[in-house]
């Protein structure tokens, strides 16, 4: 069994609409989905549908922005109920977050010269309530100043680059709190990618899980070498929590991240569904979505 529980559609940074990311996943052989769009759930009934209509396993899931001690860290919730208040009004305040700093980043880009207007970045995110440093990349694509997004956050969008602008984000333990209210599953995505390696440490892991009850780590990703992949699988195994992996797929937004290069184990995923159980059963006022299974 083939499962990605990582996944982008154009609802947040991904460059797929939500039926084609699901049409894609089917194609590539996968057996279950989950969409993950950063900090919005707009994509879940679309995809739903499409992947009943296909005959394909679908979880429905969400990426929030965190940061730990300055640096960004992202949390994946699964099968959680995004209209309970607390968690609602933390997203939105993330998605306005993202889309208020658009024209401070064109603006520090445009002073080293860069060609870009707030308009472009606005025509690329076609559909979505949370634009962000992706849509700027894809403007910089699309006016001809960089080849793709890699390139776009390599020189002027990524942390510590020219064109970057903080904006809010929830630190993770009070992020693993809402959802666990909102009767769902909270993952550590990619905890030694990019920057997140710096506060990730194994220590801060465990104390997410014994303080906050962290459920898993994603430690099958393409952010993550052999030796990191060794060590975190060593991490959740002594602290007893789920090892998840997945693509992180954002359609033609990321370079080497197709759907199924990673996947995660039938048996992790079989714990994964019994803690979403668990977790549901103690939140007895969200409406928690199912996982379709056919």
């Amino acid at each position: 069994m083939r499962i990605d529980l990582h996944t982008h559609s154009n609802r947040s940074d991904g460059t797929d609409p939500v039926a084609g990311l699901i049409a894609h996943a089917h194609q590539a052989g996968l057996d279950v989905i989950a969409l993950t769009d950063h900090d919005t759930a707009d994509g879940w009934v679309e995809g739903r549908q499409a992947a009943e209509e296909l005959g394909i396993g679908f979880v429905p899931g969400i990426e929030i922005s965190c940061k730990l001690n300055g640096i960004s860290v992202h949390l994946l919730g699964y099968l959680l109920d995004p209209s309970v208040p607390a968690l609602a009004e933390e997203l939105r305040i993330v998605r306005d977050g993202r889309t208020d700093r658009i024209p401070s980043i064109v603006a520090r880009l445009n002073s080293i010269g860069v060609p870009v207007t707030v308009d472009e970045v606005l025509a690329q995110a076609t559909g979505t309530p949370s634009v962000g440093r992706p849509h700027v990349a894809d403007a910089l694509v699309a006016n001809g100043t960089v080849a793709n997004r890699t390139e776009a956050f390599d020189k002027y969008l990524a942390d510590g680059r020219p064109g970057h602008v903080t904006h809010y984000a929830i630190e993770p333990g009070r992020a693993i709190d809402l959802v666990r209210e909102a009767g769902g599953v909270p993952v550590i995505a990619h905890p030694w990618g990019r920057s997140s390696y710096k506060v990730m440490t194994g220590e801060t892991i465990a104390r997410l899980v014994a303080e906050h009850g962290l459920a898993g780590i994603e430690v099958e990703h393409q952010d993550h070498s052999p030796e990191s992949r060794a060590a975190l699988t060593r991490i959740a195994d002594e602290l007893g929590i789920i090892r998840t992996g997945s693509s992180d797929h954002h359609g033609v937004g990321k370079i080497d991240h197709d759907l199924g290069v990673n996947s995660t184990g039938p048996e992790q995923f079989e714990r994964l569904l019994e803690v979403a159980k668990a977790n549901a059963a103690a939140a007895p006022g969200a409406r928690v979505p199912e996982a379709y299974l056919p």
